[in-house]
């Protein structure tokens, strides 16, 4: 069997899933569109282009990447499978060539649909949508799955971890409450490890907020997820899937606090070991949410959220 992933894997998840399917002998592929670099030939070229882009509606640089993925699929052969992530970061008409390429040809969306809208894909390309949204799920009859564990399942420390609560999180729309809940950890004297990625801090920020500019990728944060006692996740604007976070939460059998509320809905939330708090009420945290034991999931809820049954399911094998 044969098969393409083609994603935009700038956050190095999703190249997982390639490590999964070759765990499994399968002839295996990824195409990280995310390292295609166009250059330009001149200043004149890019101005060229900047004016195309403005006033016709057209551009050299997406052109290149679009041409770039379909040449980097046909010089793999002929595809069992393809399965795209981020549709919406290329032209229906590219999609219907890469369609040409495979037996089957599928996409997952691991963002709101309102985020990043794909009207004009919805018929005639993906013979199936996976989606990570349980209302958009409803909404637009996608296929629901959520996103994976692809980390290994690691025992419940015996030595004492720090007593962190740890996120890091880009400076966006949510900045305003994690900055307010900094404050709030800090009159409550309750520790925490709170990392703001973006171009520039917001003014009146908790000093003990920690600031970087450089994207932090999985293998950055690995000692911060093997020793904080709990993980934060603060859901962005029309998001109802669960962040890797709180997956990697489960793998590293750590509680989580978050604002998604749609996490009620998982058979995997106990209220013991996560807590939601709602971004318009007041900042409350219980000393017995901090102070009681992880409870345990049972093995059969742990595996539907592994890599290993995601990759059997969406690619029913």
């Amino acid at each position: 069997m044969k098969i393409c992933l083609v994603s935009f894997d700038s956050t190095f998840f999703d190249h997982n899933i390639i490590l999964e399917l070759k765990r499994r002998n399968i002839d295996a592929n990824h195409i990280d569109a995310s390292l295609f670099k166009y250059k330009y030939t001149s200043i004149f070229d890019r101005i060229g282009n900047t004016f195309k882009k403005l006033f016709l509606k057209k551009n050299k640089k997406q052109k290149a990447l679009e041409t770039y993925i379909v040449q980097q699929i046909t010089n793999l052969g002929h595809q069992d499978i393809i399965l795209f992530i981020r549709p919406d970061k290329i032209s229906r008409e590219t999609h219907l060539q890469i369609k040409k390429l495979t037996n089957r040809y599928l996409t997952y969306i691991y963002d709101s649909y309102k985020r990043f809208p794909i009207d004009n894909l919805l018929n005639g390309i993906f013979d199936e949508i996976y989606s990570f949204d349980l209302i958009d799920t409803k909404k637009y009859n996608f296929t629901f799955i959520p996103n994976y564990i692809y980390m290994e399942k690691r025992e419940i420390e015996s030595k004492k971890v720090n007593d962190n609560i740890f996120i890091v999180i880009s400076i966006d729309e949510r900045f305003d409450f994690l900055n307010r809940l900094a404050d709030y950890l800090s009159n409550h004297k309750i520790n925490f490890k709170f990392i703001a990625v973006g171009k520039k801090l917001p003014k009146n920020s908790n000093p003990k907020i920690i600031y970087s500019r450089k994207i932090l990728l999985p293998k950055d944060l690995k000692e911060d997820l093997e020793n904080s006692k709990i993980y934060l996740d603060l859901i962005r604007k029309d998001h109802n899937g669960l962040s890797f976070r709180i997956f990697e939460a489960l793998a590293m059998q750590r509680k989580i606090i978050t604002t998604n509320a749609s996490i009620k809905e998982y058979d995997f939330y106990n209220p013991n070991n996560i807590l939601i708090l709602d971004e318009n009420a007041e900042i409350e945290i219980s000393p017995d949410f901090l102070n009681s034991p992880y409870e345990p999931l049972s093995n059969e809820i742990y595996y539907k959220y592994t890599i290993e049954n995601w990759v059997n399911t969406v690619f029913k094998i």
